[in-house]
Parts: C-alpha cells; sequence; structure tokens
C-alpha cells in the first residue's frame, strides 16, 4: 500500500492510495481536478510507474472534497466513486452508496466503510487494510483532524463524539491521514488548553520542524491521537478545568464545550 498526499486549494489534502501489487489506485478527496490529474500521470505526485486509478472515494459532500470529481471521473474515466448513502445527490457522480460497514477493493486493500456523522450528516471515513504486513490507514476528511475535529455543521456534540469515539477504537497503528493541514493551529489550541501535556508540546515541536521544511504532517496515527488530541480527551481534568467545564459533565457535553472554545480560538 502507498498512500501520497496532495495538496490541494489552499490548505486541503486530496490522496491517491495505491495497491503496490495491482497498482490499482483510488483518489480520496477529490477536491479539484488539476493537482490531482497531475499527480497520477506517470512521473508525477504518484511515482514513475503507470497506475490504473479505478475509484474516487468522497468523505463528504462540502465543495472543497468533491470540487473536482466529475472532472477527474470524465477524464480517468473512473467508473466508481464511493460516498455515504444519505449523500445522494449531494456528492456529484456518486454510484456507489455506503451504509456503516460496508466493504470493497481497491487491487489487493480491503476498504470499510465507518459513517461518523457531526461534520455532516453523512461524513464518512475509509478503513483500508492491507493484505500484506503493512499498518492500516484510516482517510478521516474533515471529523478527525490532526490534535483536532471539525466544525459541528449538520451534526450536534453527541454525535460527533460517538464518531471519534469509533475512530479511536481503530487499532493504534493505523495511519490518519485528514482533510486539511490544520496541525500547527490545533496544537496551538491544543497547548492552550492542557498546557502541562508533554506529548502537546513534542508534537508541536515536530510539526513547526515537518512545515518548514515544506512537508505535510499527515499522518499521525491513532495511538498518537491519543495523547494530544484535546477532542479524544474530554475527560482530562486540565483541559476541563481550563474551559470551566464541571467534573460532572458528560464526555458528549465537554466534547461540546471544548469545540465551542475552538471555535473562537485564535
Amino acid at each position: 500500500m502507498r498512500v501520497v498526499p496532495i495538496p490541494c486549494l489552499s490548505d486541503n489534502y486530496a490522496y491517491l492510495l495505491v495497491c503496490r501489487e495491482t497498482k490499482e489506485a483510488a483518489i480520496i478527496d477529490a477536491s479539484e481536478a488539476g493537482p490531482v490529474l497531475r499527480a497520477v500521470e506517470p512521473g508525477g505526485a504518484g511515482g514513475r510507474e503507470a497506475i490504473n486509478v479505478v475509484a474516487i472515494l468522497s468523505t463528504h459532500h462540502h465543495h472543497d472534497h468533491v470540487g473536482g470529481n466529475d472532472e477527474v471521473k470524465q477524464r480517468l474515466g473512473i467508473e466508481r466513486v464511493y460516498g455515504h448513502a444519505s449523500d445522494k445527490g449531494r456528492i456529484p457522480g456518486q454510484t456507489h452508496f455506503l451504509e456503516e460497514g460496508d466493504t470493497f477493493d481497491i487491487g489487493r486493500l480491503v476498504v470499510r466503510a465507518l459513517h461518523i456523522p457531526g461534520h455532516t450528516l453523512g461524513a464518512v471515513a475509509y478503513v483500508v487494510t492491507p493484505r500484506e504486513n503493512v499498518d492500516p490507514a484510516v482517510f478521516t476528511g474533515d471529523t478527525l483532524f490532526v490534535a483536532g475535529c471539525g466544525r459541528i455543521f449538520e451534526g450536534n456534540p453527541p454525535m460527533m463524539y460517538d464518531s471519534l469515539a469509533k475512530l479511536a477504537k481503530l487499532d493504534g497503528r493505523t495511519q490518519v491521514y485528514c482533510g486539511h493541514e490544520y496541525t500547527e493551529s490545533n496544537l496551538r489550541f491544543a497547548a492552550h488548553v492542557e498546557p502541562s501535556n508533554q506529548a502537546v508540546a513534542a508534537a508541536k515541536t515536530r510539526a513547526a520542524q515537518t512545515r518548514k521544511d515544506g512537508k505535510p504532517t499527515v499522518p499521525s496515527t491513532i495511538a498518537e491521537e491519543l495523547t494530544y488530541n484535546p477532542f479524544l480527551r474530554t475527560s482530562s481534568p486540565e483541559i476541563r478545568g481550563a474551559l470551566g467545564i464541571l467534573a460532572s459533565a458528560s464526555p458528549e457535553e465537554a466534547l461540546g464545550a471544548i469545540r465551542s472554545a475552538k471555535d473562537s480560538f485564535r
């Protein structure tokens, strides 16, 4: 399995997912056509060898994740465009309408859909399990970011809490590929609400150097996210104290308060 981040728009990531054995590939979140099409050309960011792009995997319907679907589908002759069933009519070119737990193959890679509403009602994550001795990967769109989570537009805090909890239960080695390069901003907020967390401080240092080197901060891992992502740490007494969240507040209520604080954080 090979994953290639494709920078799009101002801070989006599309991804090229390639099965090394069969050279079949998929595009996750075709934000805009140009960068994606250049990446899949032989000699482009996707590598020198020819690959066969057979599918587009859309994590949700927002234009900055599906704006290139139609052109990429047409130019590459793609017949499969995946999204959640509830996004029917909202994802351009959609042909496959997924429900929780549905699976399909990209070459010899097994892809499983997780319904993760909150940011949008039809948000879906794609968990990729290779048939080789390689760590799994998950493409989370705008639900789980490195050290953050997406804004709650169509769902509510309990919905987002449940979706993040579902992702947090994945194998800790799972590589997390998210939809935006928000890592440094997210870590500034994480340090603000949990200043004694040394995992946050270390992650800030790594992210700053990575961006200085002109590289993406993705992927992280589920295990890493559990150590520094405040939206996966709703029980932290320090976070609750920093934001005035009562000890008696439920995890869902805490998640909502943390998200509200992040919305106004500068």
